[in-house]
């Protein structure tokens, strides 16, 4: 088994040191989905939510929140992205979520897609929780990485 890079040889957590990483065009994909009556699928899909437009602001949540996963996630190293997209694909019985986040750097964007699918999805959420209380976020997971030491990874 390989030894966990964010423990140390005592087993205390640590950030782990980037600083000897090259530098590579670094992409990350993750996917999730939130489940939910078809009245709230149908109010999303047709601009009916009396907060507003349900998919451009969890697009747009989502894109904050990969910017911030920093400052969420303690052992994350701070990135500059360089492009975060934010698909959301409603349907008959809830919303897909997809982000993909970018930079050119010396560590992976995995947590940054991550965190903007689990934001998105929160979003939605919030904004449709007067509908349906019941929804459920589910199957958040990464789908694929490009870059880095350790190389392309798909699921």
């Amino acid at each position: 088994m390989s030894r966990l890079t964010h423990l140390d040889e005592s087993g205390a957590a640590h950030m782990v040191d980037v600083g000897d990483k090259a530098v590579t065009k670094r992409e990350a994909v993750a996917t999730g989905r939130i489940a939910m009556s078809p009245e709230a699928a149908s109010a999303i899909a047709n601009g009916l939510v009396k907060k507003g437009d349900v998919l451009a602001v969890a697009r747009v949540a989502g894109i904050m929140a990969a910017k911030k996963t920093a400052e969420l996630i303690p052992l994350c190293h701070p990135l500059p992205l360089t492009r975060v997209a934010i698909d959301l694909v409603p349907d008959e019985t809830g919303v897909t979520a997809t982000a993909t986040a970018a930079t050119d750097g010396k560590t992976g964007v995995e947590m940054e897609a991550l965190t903007a699918v689990s934001t998105a999805l929160l979003t939605v959420y919030d904004m449709a929780k007067a509908i349906d209380k019941t929804m459920i976020l589910q199957d958040i997971r990464l789908v694929s990485k490009t870059g880095g030491k350790s190389g392309d990874w798909t699921a």
